[in-house]
């Protein structure tokens, strides 16, 4: 029995497919289907029962799967624990867009570095796309992000909280007494955007090329303090979230008709072996 039989086992024990854990592991199926076949050879028993479909787990393949996850998140713990030994500690990379950054840092950060002191951190502003792609490709442990892109399914995540968007405006715009705005009120508007990578950005552009407008952006910005001075000077209105004006008391924030809810929470990467540190992180972050 080898421990990467076990892991393609368990794979399919949750999928319930070879061709999805496939997927999930990046390997081939004909690969899991051995590792299967192997086990099943070496214990003399049927781990599962095989349809065109799916694969269900046997009387005995549950039993397996049971001892198989416990003997995993062992070998995963223990192995994460040795990486550790003499302060070798590799931070976790975390991708946080600017605009969210304000709304949880540095009071998450805070935190979770009084609960896990030992645990060191490691923060990269990227708007919430660009963060996403790169824990796909490894290069960042973990991204707190807006969940509404299109392919948030190729990751796994967690939601913190809802969000609605208003439209933001100093208390001297022309629009400062409204109850809501539509998107046709915003035809020829001064309009500060976000930066190409925010999801924000694309949720607009989409809202606008339905109305059939083109908006006038006078600016796309990432940062919350410059988009602030413009709206301090009357400049024009900025779309963002409604947790971001408990701390901007000077601004008036707008709601949109119809209303516009984002959803915010952490992703990290799918069929990936997640270190202690990591986890411990994830289970900050659920634990609110």
């Amino acid at each position: 029995m080898k421990i990467i039989q076990l892991e393609y086992f368990c794979a399919v024990s949750r999928y319930r497919s070879i061709a999805q854990a496939s997927q999930q592991l990046f390997v081939t199926p004909p690969a899991i289907s051995n590792a299967i076949k192997e086990l099943e050879k070496e214990f003399s028993v049927s781990l599962f029962t095989r349809t065109k479909n799916q694969m269900t787990l046997t009387k005995e393949g549950e039993q397996f799967y049971k001892k198989a996850s416990n003997l995993l998140e062992t070998v995963n713990q223990t192995t994460s624990e040795f990486i550790d030994i003499g302060k070798h500690v590799v931070p976790i990379r975390i991708g946080i867009p600017p605009l969210l950054s304000t709304i949880f840092f540095p009071e998450m950060l805070i935190k979770f570095q009084n609960q896990y002191p030992d645990i060191p951190v490691e923060l990269y502003e990227y708007g919430s796309i660009r963060a996403a792609k790169l824990v796909q490709e490894d290069a960042l442990d973990l991204a707190l992000v807006n969940m509404n892109f299109y392919d948030i399914d190729k990751l796994n995540s967690f939601r913190i909280l809802s969000d609605k968007i208003v439209f933001c405006v100093s208390r001297n715009h022309h629009y400062a007494n409204e109850t809501a705005i539509t998107i046709e009120m915003l035809h020829n508007e001064p309009i500060m955007m976000y930066n190409t990578d925010s999801v924000q950005n694309s949720t607009f552009q989409s809202q606008f090329d339905n109305a059939g407008i083109k908006p006038n952006i006078i600016m796309h910005a990432s940062q919350l303090y410059t988009i602030r001075n413009f709206l301090k000077h009357n400049l024009g209105g900025a779309c963002l979230y409604s947790s971001l004006l408990h701390n901007m008391p000077e601004f008036i924030g707008i709601p949109l008709s119809p209303a516009i809810e984002q959803e915010i929470g952490i992703v990290w990467q799918k069929g990936k072996f997640i270190n202690s540190r990591v986890e411990k992180f994830i289970e900050f972050i659920k634990q609110g």
